[in-house]
């Protein structure tokens, strides 16, 4: 009798443990199914800054003299968006869209500027509600954060770790270069700064990168990382390798300065380190990454050859306009679902981030009513096809307080750009001129009134500046 207890008693045991493992691995196992996010954002980068085609359909989508394979490995990997947006053409105020998924009317071009301060604190993130979704989700925020105004640190905003209050001249700005990790004024004036190991800061911000992946990695943690370039901003830095290869190269027509496309490669080199370590960690197929610009390239450098076309062509302006050239840029999305080498027609926008990301982590409780962007979840999985449900049906653009008021909104294949210290309408047909060259207010008045009135409606709900001021 005192045997079977003690058999009785171990087989319990025993039973007891394996129950205890079974527990264990089912928690690991439901750790791991949430997906990890990774965005790059770079800077000034244009829709024809890389080799790959933007558009697959349009020979002109891309550039005539950078190189950069890695990009070009992202974009083979995944869908490219052709009709990828930056929430607006200038630095900061796509980078708080993005975080929040609001129009920069709704925050940065605010009438009351200041209370908003206050009140963007309080918004919704993409690393809030991914721990909403799991709270297992470690986040991280390095390279440029640009709170520009507001002066909000990441950790207010949600995230883990960070690099803090960075701007332009943390990687070296129009008027400072690093070298050896110190900031050295500079003027534009002087000669040319020499090359560096750390061009833009770019690999050891990468190198950052790869340990914190690697880290939740092995903590079997879910990890979101928004990677922000400094590169391609100016000032222009590069290293030894890229400038004398670039120098001794071909040069292209709307792109010939060997400084900015050693720049550019380098910044693609760092990407590629970071592809490479996502892939030896074996997290590929449970990793989704996200790549865009935060505005358009710039229409001109202060170093170079005269330009035989426009830098940014076959696309109109650049960053700083409400032509596609300050607003279209390099859109690309690879992960779990996602055919390899796809492209969608779509239009979309870095307002979409927060939402999309929070439907793939699996977040189903309510959105913030007062959201811009839409969820494009069944786009990117229905091979490029689909339609981005958002509370407005109009992509809509919008700066003024310390810009010129201008706005531009897209609907469907037209687009509406406004500048509102004239009042001046100009309309255009996106499926049949790119180039924005013709303006169609005067041929289609109905079509500008519908769309004026819907952008003013939208502005005023947003009670958003509409003029020029100073703050």
């Amino acid at each position: 009798m005192k045997i079977i207890l003690v058999r009785s008693s171990r087989n319990l045991i025993f039973s007891f443990l394996f129950l205890i493992i079974l527990i264990n691995s089912f928690a690991q196992n439901n750790i791991s199914k949430s997906p990890n996010f990774i965005v790059i954002l770079t800077d000034d980068q244009s829709w024809v800054g890389t080799s790959f085609l933007a558009n697959p359909n349009d020979k002109r989508s891309k550039s005539d003299f950078y190189q950069t394979p890695n990009m070009e490995r992202l974009a083979k990997g995944g869908m490219r968006m052709t009709n990828g947006y930056a929430p607006a053409p200038f630095c900061s105020p796509t980078r708080k869209s993005i975080l929040t998924g609001l129009t920069p009317a709704k925050h940065e071009y605010q009438k009351d500027r200041g209370n908003w301060t206050n009140t963007f604190r309080k918004q919704m993130t993409i690393p809030k509600i991914l721990k909403l979704a799991d709270s297992n989700y470690v986040t991280a925020h390095f390279g440029k954060w640009d709170a520009r105004y507001d002066n909000f640190t990441p950790e207010e905003m949600g995230y883990d770790f960070s690099d803090g209050l960075t701007g332009n001249n943390t990687g070296g700005g129009k008027n400072t270069m690093i070298i050896e990790g110190k900031e050295v004024p500079f003027k534009m004036g002087e000669s040319w700064p020499k090359s560096y190991d750390d061009p833009k800061l770019i690999f050891s911000l990468t190198e950052r990168s790869n340990n914190f992946i690697e880290k939740q990695t092995k903590r079997n943690k879910p990890f979101f990382l928004q990677i922000s370039h400094y590169a391609v901003h100016l000032a222009i830095t590069y290293s030894d390798k890229n400038i004398d290869k670039y120098s001794r190269a071909e040069k292209g027509k709307k792109h010939a300065t060997p400084e900015f496309a050693a720049m550019t490669e380098d910044m693609d080199e760092g990407i590629g380190l970071l592809l490479d370590k996502v892939t030896s960690l074996g997290i590929d197929n449970n990793t989704y990454i996200i790549f865009l610009s935060d505005n358009g390239g710039r229409t001109s450098i202060p170093i170079g050859p005269e330009q035989k076309i426009d830098r940014n062509f076959p696309l109109r302006g650049g960053k700083g306009t409400m032509y596609e050239g300050g607003l279209r840029v390099p859109f690309v999305i690879k992960g779990p679902g996602i055919s390899r080498n796809s492209y969608s027609d779509v239009p979309v926008t870095g307002l979409d981030i927060l939402p999309t990301l929070a439907r793939l982590a699996g977040y189903n409780g309510p959105l913030p009513k007062n959201l811009d962007g839409g969820n494009i979840k069944n786009i990117i999985h229905n091979n490029g096809k689909g339609k981005v449900e958002r509370n407005s049906p109009y992509l809509i653009f919008h700066q003024a307080a310390n810009r010129k008021p201008i706005s531009a909104l897209r609907f469907g294949k037209y687009k509406l750009v406004k500048d509102w210290r004239y009042n001046k309408l100009e309309l255009f047909n996106l499926s049949e001129d790119i180039e924005e060259k013709v303006n169609l207010s005067k041929k289609m008045p109905n079509m500008v009134k519908k769309l004026d009135q819907a952008l003013i409606k939208f502005l005023k709900d947003a009670d958003a500046e509409t003029k020029q001021t100073k703050t």
